[in-house]
């Protein structure tokens, strides 16, 4: 009983915040965008990743080149918050293309 109280002042076991399992990918220009949004106090935080499939060469098998993409918007539901990460990674994708992809 005391783990699963402190589980929940926590956000939950490993570390993972409440609400936080991935959404369906939506492809997106050769991109796979996947909202994960954060539950905030019942909000939901922008966030998620923008992968990119690497096509295999000399029949290895490909690697997946991915970004983790935040955002400080918070939206009271988790449908419109799916939406907006979309929106706001298919014009980061535009604006940016690969080199999201670079070290900083």
């Amino acid at each position: 009983m005391l783990k699963k109280l402190l589980s929940g002042l926590f956000g939950g076991e490993k570390g993972e915040p409440k609400g936080a399992t991935a959404a369906d990918p939506v492809e997106y220009k050769g991109y796979l965008i996947v909202s994960e949004p954060a539950d905030a106090g019942g909000q939901y935080r922008v966030s998620g990743w923008i992968r990119k499939p690497v096509p295999s060469s000399e029949g290895q098998a490909g690697e997946m080149l991915e970004h983790r993409f935040e955002r400080s918007d918070m939206l009271a539901g988790r449908e419109a918050c799916d939406q907006l990460m979309v929106s706001k990674a298919e014009r980061f994708i535009d604006e940016v293309g690969d080199d999201m992809f670079e070290p900083r």
